[in-house]
């Protein structure tokens, strides 16, 4: 027996009416292949693989993601996280290739397979195998058992009834909460010695990508859930109960997935809309200053916040080392970019005039409302208005 899906209520119908929405007008913003789409979804991936990674301990800068992403070198991260982080990316590198699979089909296979490839930097932990004993969740400021898995011997039983719950496809209910309840099973059956929740966050965004409703690196909420890793815990504290009772009411996980999302497809949308502005600004600014087309990935990723370094530069701009080099000191001199370090240390960020520059693109960001409140559902939000993660 598993997690059942909650009746809907009429909130929770109206809010993932509202997400389908947001998903709907963030396509729009993504499906016409701007030139800066590519570059947004590099970032929405790095931020995906820096949340969901962060609520395990394994903290990466965003430059760091964006590396891991794109399949560079890391500027800060630990050899251990770095090879943790690349295990991960490769797993959602799959799951991107599945999302459109004609011949896709869920099994236990599947799933072992995308748990081998995020954990096979660690043979101890026996990536891709189910756990052989018991299993216990631990707080950790206090090391006190908070949650207790099921035995052992149910655990491939149970992963068989979770995979034949996902080929049903209800198509009754929506393409979120399947997401979220499969989340919600796999965490609480914890089938795996470690990593349970990388694959549970992995396995919702498989889902939603199967859907068909957008890039992974769109439906994922796992930037979210990193920013709120505290409230996640609690709500699945409070769902499971201290043990495996799947009886227990999930309504009140499938209310704070419903709000993840609706809150990340806000912010979503509100970055491919100062997408849209900064990619005008820059190239009016490269164009004015005589500056090389191909300079443009530099200004966009110091614009952001990111070192830009020679090797990822010239990468980009599929240019040799020597022109890398004049092309960087050629905005550096133009007073876009500043320079940092020496010799192979060298990189490069945004100066006060290009942060400037960007401020101007960035409307006040205020909080984006709790979707279940009263006074939100008398009113309509404009799309992709100015807002926050939350």
């Amino acid at each position: 027996m598993l997690f059942h899906t909650p009746p809907l209520d009429e909130q929770e119908t109206d809010v993932c009416a509202r997400v389908d929405e947001l998903r709907r007008a963030l396509r729009g913003q993504v499906s016409e292949q701007r030139r800066w789409t590519g570059l947004l979804r590099q970032v929405a991936s790095a931020r995906a693989i820096q949340g969901s990674n962060s609520i395990e301990g394994l903290n990466v800068s965003l430059d760091d993601a964006v590396a891991a992403v794109g399949g560079g070198e890391p500027l800060d991260a630990p050899e251990d996280v770095w090879a943790a982080i690349q295990g991960y990316r490769e797993a959602m590198t799959f799951v991107l290739q599945l999302a459109d699979d004609p011949h896709f089909a869920y099994d236990t296979s599947l799933i072992r397979s995308l748990h081998y490839m995020m954990m096979q930097d660690d043979l101890d932990m026996r990536p891709g195998r189910w756990r052989p004993g018991a299993i216990y969740v631990r707080s950790e400021p206090t090391q006190e058992v908070v949650y207790e898995g099921p035995n052992a011997i149910e655990v491939p039983g149970l992963m068989e009834e979770l995979v034949a719950a996902l080929r049903e496809q209800d198509s009754a209910v929506p393409a979120v909460i399947r997401g979220a309840m499969a989340h919600l099973n796999l965490v609480m059956i914890h089938p795996f010695r470690d990593g349970n929740g990388r694959m549970a966050r992995g396995l919702q965004t498989l889902v939603l990508a199967r859907e068909g409703m957008l890039d992974p690196a769109f439906v994922s909420i796992e930037e979210y859930l990193g920013r709120n890793t505290d409230a996640y815990y609690a709500v699945l504290a409070e769902v499971g109960g201290g043990a495996w009772q799947p009886r227990r009411d999930a309504r009140p996980w499938v209310r704070f997935a419903l709000t993840a999302h609706y809150r990340q497809a806000h912010t979503l949308l509100r970055r491919a809309d100062e997408a849209d502005r900064r990619w005008h600004m820059l190239e009016y600014e490269r164009n004015r200053l005589r500056l090389p087309e191909r300079c443009f990935g530099a200004l966009w990723d110091a614009a952001l916040g990111f070192r830009v370094r020679n090797a990822t530069y010239r990468e980009f701009a599929e240019v040799s080392l020597a022109v890398a080099g004049r092309d960087l000191k050629a905005l550096s001199d133009a007073g876009l970019l500043v320079a940092r370090g020496q010799a192979r240390g060298r990189y490069y960020v945004a100066s006060d005039a290009l942060k400037t520059l960007e401020a101007s693109i960035r409307r006040d960001r205020t909080p984006i409302p709790d979707p279940f409140d009263e006074d939100l559902r008398q009113q309509t939000l404009p799309l992709g208005h100015s807002a926050r993660v939350e």
